[in-house]
């Protein structure tokens, strides 16, 4: 797991969040993956490129769950160099071997229709070019419900983990296999 705030369990337990929820659901039916969570709250799709070779090289992953841009996004940095980033990154987990899994994220309206539409456009473009598998919006099933969401109204409260996790399960389970 290579992402931000949003799968470091930001302002939650560790184990509240939707990834260490994945790693028991994973355990429950039977596979035999042990997830890695490299996701630290704040990170940039810059500072994710930064690090990825040596996350890679590290733990030598079967599947990369990519969780970036967010920050970026909130930051209003150039869409094209969020794109450019991400694109490397699907690139270097390819070429490890690994599988890749995409995670995209919206922006709240404030940003304005044409840079949030550009923004939530690059995911679904990036993963047809590099040819991986896709979550369109990790917060689908969370961002306008309040009672799933933190007090911030960005991160998922304890009781919307569950649902992020339901949102990325069946675009994952194409990817695993038993272990």
């Amino acid at each position: 797991m290579f992402g931000d705030s949003l799968s470091a369990a930001y302002g939650l337990k560790p184990e509240q969040g939707w990834v260490a929820l994945l790693e028991k659901r994973l355990q429950m039916q039977g596979y035999g993956y042990h997830i890695v969570n490299a996701s630290i709250s704040g990170e940039t799709s810059s500072g994710g490129l930064a690090r990825l070779p040596r996350a890679l090289a590290l733990n030598k992953p079967a599947i990369v769950i990519l969780e970036l841009g967010a920050n970026d996004g909130l930051r209003g940095l150039p869409v094209a160099t969020t794109r450019a980033n991400l694109a490397r990154m699907l690139a270097l987990i390819t070429q490890s071997g690994a599988k890749a899994l995409l995670l995209g994220i919206r922006l709240p309206p404030n940003y304005g229709p044409r840079y949030g539409h550009e923004f939530a456009a690059m995911y679904g473009e990036l993963a047809a070019e590099r040819r991986v598998g896709l979550v369109p919006f990790l917060l689908e099933r969370v961002a306008l419900n309040a009672d799933l969401m933190q007090a911030d109204g960005l991160h998922p409260a304890e009781a919307g983990e569950p649902q992020v996790l339901d949102t990325v399960w069946p675009l994952l389970m194409p990817l695993l296999e038993r272990r």
